[in-house]
């Protein structure tokens, strides 16, 4: 059974279509990235799928329960940050989740389990002011994870944190997922970060979504030889004569081919005399296929 399920989604203001037919499901045990350019529609989508506000058509439906109709149900198995986490900061980090499992009715031996899971025992008794970014960060996270939730939606997690920061995030949402049966819904606008921590991925883009797979099968569509070589204009030009559109950038050529075509285009630039210093496979990267899909437009 799918940990959550959106079905044709779609949000109208007056008459403004922000979400347009959005559909995606989230599995135990994986992380799904959601990415899009600015305005694209990713957090309003978000409040849909944690019922803040309603979607104008299309259903959510949250291990098996539908949100509409079975709210309480639905709720029960989300844990959630939209935007920031909300913290006080004159409290400690052990308040904060006091007064957060005070609400949702779970135990101290709870607070102690989250705590640890975030790394963040050794600083529950230190006010929260005087955390890092970071540690308010895996705070707000372990607020989210009180209750043992099976699905976890984060809008933004590694916002504004040093490189550091990043990889604690990512490391912790891959240990939940892969350990513990997490399903884990990441918006995000850290491509690279993405590529790294997700296993699969929706783009986005002025409220519908254009992709929607596997990171590996979505940068790997793309097939692409990559020569460094002597001479690159006569590269390109047999290139072309091959019937191929090259890519040229300083002293590589882009060649839209298999790598199985590969070695009779090594021998043309070999009996042309031209120094070949590598030849390998280039897989295209997660940023380049989102601003390919997206049309160049940069995520906010």
């Amino acid at each position: 059974m799918s940990a959550l399920t959106a079905h044709n989604l779609t949000k109208i203001i007056g008459e403004r279509t922000i979400v347009d037919d959005v559909s995606f499901e989230l599995r135990p045990g994986e992380v799904f990235g959601f990415l899009g350019p600015n305005g694209a529609g990713k957090t309003t989508t978000i409040r849909m799928l944690v019922g803040l506000i309603r979607p104008t058509r299309g259903t959510v439906s949250v291990c098996g329960y539908d949100i509409r109709h079975q709210f309480e149900d639905a709720m029960r198995c989300i844990g959630c940050i939209v935007e920031n986490p909300d913290l006080y900061r004159f409290m400690t980090g052990r308040e904060n989740l006091e007064h957060f499992a005070r609400m949702l009715g779970v135990s101290h031996e709870e607070i102690e389990r989250v705590a640890e899971l975030v790394n963040l025992s050794h600083r529950l008794d230190q006010r929260v002011g005087t955390y890092s970014l970071g540690m308010r960060q895996r705070l707000g996270i372990a607020q989210a994870m009180l209750g043992n939730p099976r699905v976890l939606i984060l809008d933004e997690p590694a916002n504004g944190l040093d490189p550091a920061g990043i990889r604690e995030i990512r490391e912790l949402l891959r240990t939940l997922a892969a350990e513990r049966g997490m399903a884990v819904f990441v918006s995000s606008h850290l491509l690279a970060e993405i590529e790294l921590t997700a296993d699969r991925v929706a783009i986005i883009h002025k409220g519908r979504i254009l992709r929607t797979g596997p990171v590996r099968d979505l940068i790997s569509n793309q097939k692409m030889m990559e020569l460094r070589v002597g001479d690159v204009e006569r590269t390109g030009q047999i290139v072309r004569e091959r019937g191929l559109e090259p890519v040229i950038n300083d002293d590589l050529v882009l060649a839209p081919i298999d790598e199985s075509e590969m070695p009779p285009l090594i021998a043309a630039l070999a009996s042309a005399n031209i120094d070949i210093f590598h030849a390998r496979a280039r897989v295209q990267t997660l940023e380049e296929m989102f601003l390919d899909v997206t049309g160049g437009e940069t995520v906010d």
